[in-house]
């Protein structure tokens, strides 16, 4: 499964390292339809802290900066689960500025309504990658084995202990019962 699992995370993450690259070569091409979710995020940015980039054009070269990077991870097999993340969660904004097809004209409808919808299927493969153990136990499964191990091993600890205090107890018994013992 190891290779269909690295084919599948290259060809995920070819779309967002080559369209990351380009954008940062030439991030006033995605200026106009970026403008609709970075007028809403710019002021809240600002709030949070002032020194923050949220300019549009700013903000639309760390989304490709992240989609390169991340997408590289990923293909690279390297911090897959976060990279997936990454790039789902980057993906929501894109998908929700560059294809509102609820706003458009029908004549216009179909074809956004196809990337908003083709978005949202690379959305899914990015989560299953996200939640992809590559067949090793996740946390909870780990972290709750775990518990169960040590739990055993305290009662087993306990009943070792248990044990040997009574041979103790049995042998000081004997000694005292010897000529000689006290």
């Amino acid at each position: 499964m190891k290779p269909v699992r690295s084919a599948a995370h290259a060809m995920l993450a070819s779309i967002f390292v080559a369209s990351g690259i380009q954008v940062l070569l030439d991030p006033d091409s995605k200026a106009d339809s970026a403008k609709r979710v970075t007028d809403r995020i710019g002021p809240l940015i600002e709030k949070i802290d002032p020194r923050l980039p949220s300019d549009t054009r700013s903000l639309i070269r760390i989304k490709a900066g992240v989609d390169v990077v991340a997408g590289l991870l990923l293909a690279s097999g390297r911090l897959t689960r976060p990279a997936a993340l990454a790039l789902a969660v980057n993906t929501v904004p894109t998908t929700l500025a560059a294809h509102p097809f609820w706003t458009l004209p029908k004549a216009e409808r179909t074809a956004h309504q196809t990337h908003f919808l083709k978005n949202l299927g690379l959305i899914g493969g990015l989560l299953l990658a996200a939640a992809d153990t590559q067949g090793k136990p996740g946390l909870k499964y780990r972290t709750s084995h775990a518990v169960d191990r040590s739990q055993r091993g305290m009662k087993r600890a306990v009943r070792t202990a248990r044990r040997e205090a009574k041979i103790a107890a049995l042998s000081a018994t004997a000694a005292r019962r010897l000529p000689g013992g006290k």
